[in-house]
C-alpha cells in the first residue's frame, strides 16, 4: 500500500534528522530525483526541521533578534512545505492522466499530496510520543498519559493511511478525481502584501 511505503519514508527521515538532532545540519536526500521517495523525503525532513523551529522559538527567555530570525525561517519552511505537496500533487496527477473518470465521478476534499503531508505530520507526533513514553525521568502519570496519547495517534495513522489508499485506489478506477488548486499564498508576494507592497 502506498500509504505504508510513505509513512516508512518519513520514518527514515525522522531517525536520520535525529542521528545529530540540528535544524542546520546538512540535508541530504539518497533517493533519485526522479522517485517519489526523492519528495516524499525531502518533504518530512521540512516537516521535521520545521517542528523543531517551533520547539525553539518557543524557549522562554529567547532574544527577540533570534524569535525574529526563527519566525523568518518557519515562514521559509512552510512555503517549502506547500511546494512540496505541489510537486507530489503533481506526480500523482501524472500518474494517474490517462484514466477514464467515470460519469458519476466525485472529487475529494483534499487531494492525495495534502492528506500525505498529514501523515507526515502524524510520524513527527508519533515519534515525539514515543520518546516521552520511553523516557526513564518522567513520573507515572506523565508516561501514563503519553502511553494514551500514543494509542491515539497509532489509531490516527490506521484511519489516515486506510482513507490515502482508498483515495488512490478511487482515483485510479476513476471513481474520483483529482482537480488542485495552487495555494496562491498571498504574504510573500510584494503586490497581494500590502505591507511589502508601501516597502516599495
Amino acid at each position: 500500500m502506498f500509504s505504508e511505503f510513505a509513512f516508512g519514508i518519513f520514518e527514515e527521515s525522522i531517525r536520520n534528522y535525529h542521528i545529530e538532532d540540528e535544524v542546520d545540519q546538512p540535508f541530504e536526500n539518497q533517493y533519485p530525483k526522479n522517485d517519489i521517495a526523492h519528495l516524499l523525503y525531502r518533504k518530512n525532513w521540512i516537516d521535521t526541521v520545521q517542528w523543531h523551529y517551533e520547539d525553539i522559538i518557543r524557549y522562554p527567555d529567547i532574544e527577540p533578534k533570534k524569535a525574529l530570525e526563527i519566525k523568518r525561517k518557519i515562514d521559509a519552511s512552510n512555503q517549502d512545505r506547500t511546494d512540496l505537496v505541489e510537486y507530489i500533487d503533481s506526480f500523482f496527477l501524472d500518474k494517474y492522466r490517462s484514466v477514464k473518470i467515470l460519469k458519476n465521478a466525485t472529487i475529494n476534499t483534499e487531494s492525495p499530496a495534502w492528506a500525505l503531508d498529514r501523515l507526515s505530520i502524524l510520524a513527527l507526533k508519533i515519534y515525539h510520543m514515543k520518546v516521552e513514553v520511553e523516557r526513564t525521568d518522567a513520573a507515572k502519570e506523565h508516561i501514563e498519559k503519553c502511553t494514551a496519547k500514543l494509542m491515539v495517534l497509532q489509531e490516527q495513522k490506521k484511519d489516515l493511511s486506510m482513507a490515502i489508499d482508498q483515495l488512490l485506489a478511487d482515483i485510479e478506477a476513476g471513481r474520483k478525481f483529482m482537480k488542485v488548486y495552487k495555494q496562491m499564498k498571498m504574504y510573500n508576494d510584494e503586490e497581494l502584501n500590502p505591507v511589502l507592497r508601501a516597502q516599495k
